[in-house]
């Protein structure tokens, strides 16, 4: 019996969607399993303080404030604490932006090559550790790559057919992104450089060829402009000093290409060398697209490496690399089949994805990700009584500790300090009292002359460490010793 090219093709479609079924269940489950068991750290309990606010305070916070990340994810999970208050709820965007970017990404591949592409992109996110981390973290991480993905994929649409309709959705996605992170516009402001670029000798001919870009362009500035202008203030005001947290310089650019690559050394050289085999077998496709995805990579690492010593950066801040990253590593899949010559090779390179990622989530979900606000509330509670003093060092991290120790219930006193004369200061203010102090690294960046840990050193023992978080005793009243 005689199986005909339509019934092939119509196999093959079941099995695509079959398997991209299989890679949003399994990108489901990966990323709400245990949701809620790490306790909130210190950005996700400032997500909380933010969200706890009016729409109109959150919009305060960021344009009178001085909050440095726009307001769109602080209304959505505005919006969320309506169905409770716990880390499961403020979680909950993270998680589902996260499993809703993986068939973008499928659709992204099949816009820049084929289904192949798309497949193995959406592989790789389904089952990137890094990726997975911060779906589990309330922060507008994976919000922003959700944007990004859709504004990059029509963009790849508005390279193959000009569309009016492709560009103002590019331009609409584009700005909504940048409402979601400041640094969005580093990435959308490189593709509207790109389109600009490669669209130069048409303009030059004639001006009328730059009607859908002007529009594009013009829609994005509309939408964005008040953030625009937010943005502009915001990067002068970090930059008006150097940065006491972050990465700098080359470590910027091999962390984040450490932690793209499942926070694995050997994995990161395996995928750079098939990110670069990808570009090269694209060329011999579609120069253009080759160079699109070079671009943006090396110019957004560029970028990323010259403000680091300027502002803070982290990995994480990158997250929209990640398709580029991702299309660059699916595209080289040509090279293995045209040596196998067998269309199961796709099935046999799935595996080894999933097969990389395997060792971090091993591990990943039977011990704590960040640190655990929660059980050492609980330590607190134990070790203190009526009328003992606890000190936080630095100040801001009372946000994460507030959230689930309540000193006026265990009838302690509560002060901040940061550096050696506010800790002198409360120290003689409290002989007559048990003095704890809770300390996390974070005191490095907000004093970093190092007087505190120096104070520290010198007047307080430790009592016990759990997770990053220093417990330390100093004055103990004789009748309370022990």
């Amino acid at each position: 019996m005689k199986i005909t090219i339509s019934e092939e093709r119509s196999a093959e479609n079941r099995i695509f969607t079959l398997l991209l079924i299989f890679l949003v269940l399994s990108g489901l489950l990966l990323r709400f399993y245990r949701l809620g068991f790490n306790s909130l750290w210190l950005d996700e309990a400032c997500t909380h303080t933010f969200a706890q606010e009016s729409f109109f305070g959150i919009w305060q916070s960021t344009f009178i404030g001085g909050e440095f990340n726009p307001p769109v994810f602080y209304w959505l999970e505005h919006i969320m604490l309506y169905w409770g208050d716990n880390e499961f709820v403020l979680r909950f965007i993270p998680a589902v932006t996260g499993v809703l970017t993986i068939p973008i990404f499928y659709l992204i591949g099949i816009e820049f090559r084929d289904r192949n592409t798309g497949l193995l992109s959406a592989t790789l996110l389904a089952f990137s550790p890094f990726h997975v981390y911060y779906s589990q973290e309330a922060r507008s991480y994976t919000l922003l790559l959700l944007l990004f993905s859709n504004a990059f994929l029509f963009y790849l649409k508005t390279l193959r057919s000009n569309n009016i309709r492709d560009w103002i959705l590019f331009g609409a996605f584009s700005s909504i992104t940048c409402w979601t992170h400041f640094y969005a516009f580093v990435p959308i402001g490189l593709l509207y450089l790109h389109s600009l670029i490669i669209n130069s000798i048409k303009i030059n001919k004639d001006v009328k060829n730059l009607k859908c870009l002007g529009i594009s362009s013009f829609s994005f500035f509309i939408l964005s402009f008040p953030l625009i202008i937010l943005a502009i203030n915001m990067f002068f005001l970090r930059t008006s000093s150097a940065p006491t947290w972050g990465m700098k310089g080359m470590s910027i650019i091999y962390q984040t290409l450490i932690q793209f690559s499942g926070y694995n050394e050997m994995v990161a050289g395996m995928f750079l060398l098939l990110f670069y085999a990808g570009l090269v077998l694209t060329i011999i496709m579609d120069t253009k697209k080759s160079l699109l995805l070079a671009y943006l990579m090396f110019l957004s690492l560029l970028a990323s490496y010259i403000l680091s010593t300027k502002m803070p950066m982290m990995p994480r801040y990158l997250i929209y690399l990640l398709p580029v990253y991702f299309l660059g590593i699916a595209s080289s899949y040509e090279g293995f089949y045209s040596i196998a010559k067998n269309r199961k090779t796709i099935y046999f390179l799935m595996i080894l994805i999933i097969m990389t990622s395997l060792p971090y989530f091993s591990g990943y979900y039977s011990g704590f990700q960040k640190d655990d606000w929660r059980g050492f509330s609980e330590i607190i509670q134990k070790k203190t009584h009526e009328g003992d003093v606890i000190v936080v060092l630095p100040g801001y991290i009372t946000e994460p500790l507030d959230y689930y120790y309540d000193n006026k219930s265990d009838r302690t006193y509560e002060y901040e300090a940061s550096n050696s004369s506010q800790l002198q200061q409360i120290y003689s203010h409290n002989k007559g009292h048990q003095i704890f102090y809770v300390v996390t690294w974070d005191i490095n960046a907000a004093n970093p002359e190092g007087d505190a840990i120096q104070w520290l050193q010198n007047n307080t023992q430790l009592l016990e460490k759990h997770t990053s978080i220093f417990l330390f005793r100093s004055s103990v009243p004789l009748n309370r010793q022990g």
